[in-house]
């Protein structure tokens, strides 16, 4: 062990003595300073990780990452639909990093009831579809067996549309469908009610199978709305929607034309709404990265101030200046590490009970979920450990050159 550490260690456990009123104080307050300032960059990244997961999961969740779509629309200003055969899915499959793909088709629509009515996007699925995401969001009744072959006539209605037309799970609800000549009827029932709180979403679409959306829309098999793509990394979405350009501007055989959209692009306002919000962290992590350098500052120029008689005689005895340096600098490290490691532990202890319990809830018509969402990402606060360290390393270094100020004489005589 080196002298100067050694000195370091001895003033750091030392307790308060005569006329160091200040020093143990200031130390407490420097370190309670660091400690609450990685606490709050801690929480405050796993709350804006977690509420962009979250609420990107239920956009992705409803649309998939990446979705092939008909361009063309008829003299009624209505979307035709795509031819998409195997062939199709086939050329989409080469391109590197798909995970899944799956067929769709939507029909504008009326559910009435003797009292009320709403006119709803009926979005059909098949069996290849994934469930997924729409079983975590079933809060009653079950999953229909969704068909591109047959018709179940049973739907999936969102609770904000189920309590608003006064249903539940196994009442029966009629359509109305308008046609070119007539409008056309048909009785659901109400196999589940899911909620996903994105109002979006909710308020406008009902889930029902396949088949069923393609006969009212007068499609053959090969016919759909579209195809959703769900992708292995969300972060090469850009890039994989890019690699199926050759698939946009397209026309099948029915001259038909394809687009290809990112989900970013579909929606694109919550993901700009979302990149705001990486902006509003970094705020955060300067500004208590900020705070705990200068509360580090603020202890170390205290204790150099209460401790110049010291340094005036370890100069008289030999000691050079950067001897003298280092063992504040070691000091000051102490305060730091031990500054981070409350930090660390008070931090990720309130992010784990939030996680586990949801002690703070949220209102899920406005933010879309029911709690405070975390989520932890173990590089990152890494990352955020080493920053701090780093920095309050370096304004240490830096407040230490004020030792060099100053002749030996005259820090000894100083009071």
């Amino acid at each position: 062990m080196s002298v100067e550490l050694f000195i370091a260690r001895r003033i750091y456990a030392e307790k308060t003595g005569e006329g160091e009123r200040f020093s143990r104080p200031a130390i407490r307050i420097a370190m309670v300073g660091v400690a609450i300032g990685v606490a709050v960059m801690l929480v405050s990244l796993a709350v804006v990780l977690g509420f962009k997961h979250e609420v990107s999961e239920k956009v992705i969740g409803f649309g998939s990452h990446i979705q092939v779509v008909s361009l063309t629309q008829n003299q009624n200003y209505e979307v035709l639909p795509v031819l998409t055969n195997d062939t199709l899915i086939r050329n989409v499959k080469k391109v590197g990093g798909i995970k899944h793909i799956q067929r769709f088709a939507t029909r504008i629509g009326i559910l009435k009831t003797e009292d009320d009515f709403r006119g709803m996007t009926f979005k059909g699925v098949g069996e290849d579809y994934d469930l997924a995401f729409l079983k975590s969001c079933l809060k009653e009744g079950r999953m229909p067996k969704f068909s591109a072959q047959e018709s179940t006539n049973e739907i999936l209605l969102s609770q904000k549309v189920a309590k608003d037309l006064g249903v539940k799970v196994n009442d029966k609800i009629f359509a109305y469908f308008m046609g070119e000549e007539s409008m056309r009827a048909r009785r659901f029932k109400i196999a589940g009610i899911f909620a996903t709180n994105m109002n979006d979403y909710d308020k406008n679409y009902v889930i029902t199978d396949l088949n069923t959306v393609r006969k009212l829309n007068g499609w053959d098999d090969e016919m759909s709305s579209g195809l959703e793509v769900a992708v292995d990394d969300f972060e090469r979405v850009d890039e994989l929607t890019k690699k199926l350009q050759f698939i946009h501007q397209k026309k099948d055989r029915y001259g038909v034309t394809y687009g290809v959209f990112s989900i970013k692009d579909i929606a694109a306002h919550t993901f700009s709404w979302l990149a705001v919000l990486d902006m509003n962290v970094v705020m955060i992590l300067v500004l208590m990265i900020l705070v705990s350098a200068f509360t580090v500052v603020s202890g170390l120029l205290i204790i150099m101030l209460e401790r110049i008689n010291m340094i005036g005689t370890l100069k008289v005895l030999g000691a050079t200046n950067v001897a003298v340096r280092r063992i504040f600098i070691h000091f000051s490290i102490m305060l730091v590490g031990k500054g981070l490691l409350w930090g660390n532990v008070i931090g990720l202890l309130l992010c784990w009970i939030q996680q586990q319990f949801h002690v703070l809830s949220l209102d899920a018509s406005v933010y879309y979920i029911d709690a405070v969402p975390i989520q932890f990402n173990w590089w990152l606060i890494a990352g955020i450990n080493v920053a701090t360290w780093l920095i309050a390393s370096l304004v240490i270094w830096g407040s230490s050159h004020l030792i060099s100020i100053g002749k030996p004489g005259q820090t000894v005589r100083w009071e």
